[in-house]
């Protein structure tokens, strides 16, 4: 039975129309919201199939397991911030001009795609050394991608004398990361009277207001 429902939501996903791939957003969506309230071993397929008003049977045909349903909402994510940090770097501009891009970019894309980076941050599987699978391989990637831009930028601004600091440029940008992601304890961009383009852009003037090298 179970061979036969994997068969038909694989030929669903290759050959679904517009209904199939739009109640399986909602069922990802449904299931990013618990996974950021009750964790993601807090949360049972069975608690996603019940705020989805469905049967565990009718939910696998849409989605395999736990695993793969947590896979989905935050994979893409991750992986789009790693681009867009690859693309400030290679770009034009100096390095406090590109700080402040990203630093605003990624509170918008902590809003756009919320709550599935929030998500990620709460459950630190990038960082768990213990899963071996190639899905967290994929993501320890797409975060050391992210890391390394950000470090980059550091290090051209204090290369090029537009940015101050007395320690390495590592320890800089590896703060800069946690400011931001810290907003997953208070930040939804549905009650927060804030837009997160003004939250972001406040976050890169306070730290540049440290780093930036006045003329």
């Amino acid at each position: 039975m179970t061979s036969g429902i994997g068969r038909r939501r694989a030929a669903a996903r290759d050959e679904g129309g517009a209904a199939y791939r739009e109640r399986r957003a909602e069922i990802v969506t449904a299931a990013a919201a618990m996974f950021k309230s009750n964790g993601y071993r807090g949360t049972k397929l069975s608690d996603v199939a019940e705020a989805m008003n469905m049967d565990r049977a009718s939910l696998y045909y849409y989605i395999g397991s736990k695993e793969e349903l947590f896979h989905e909402v935050v994979g893409g994510a991750v992986g789009t911030n790693a681009d867009t940090a690859e693309q400030i770097l290679a770009g034009p501009g100096r390095a406090p001009e590109k700080l402040r891009r990203l630093v605003t970019e990624l509170m918008v894309s902590y809003a756009e795609a919320y709550p599935f980076l929030y998500v990620y941050i709460q459950e630190n599987l990038g960082h768990d050394s213990r899963d071996r699978s190639p899905w967290a391989r994929e993501m320890r990637r797409h975060n050391k991608r992210y890391e390394n831009a950000v470090v980059a930028i550091v290090q051209a601004g204090i290369d090029e004398g537009t940015l101050r600091t007395e320690t390495q440029a590592w320890v800089v940008a590896y703060g800069i990361i946690g400011m931001v992601a810290w907003s997953n304890r208070w930040f939804n961009p549905t009650e927060c009277t804030v837009p997160a383009a003004e939250i972001g852009s406040a976050y890169a003037e306070t730290l540049l207001g440290g780093l930036e090298q006045r003329a």
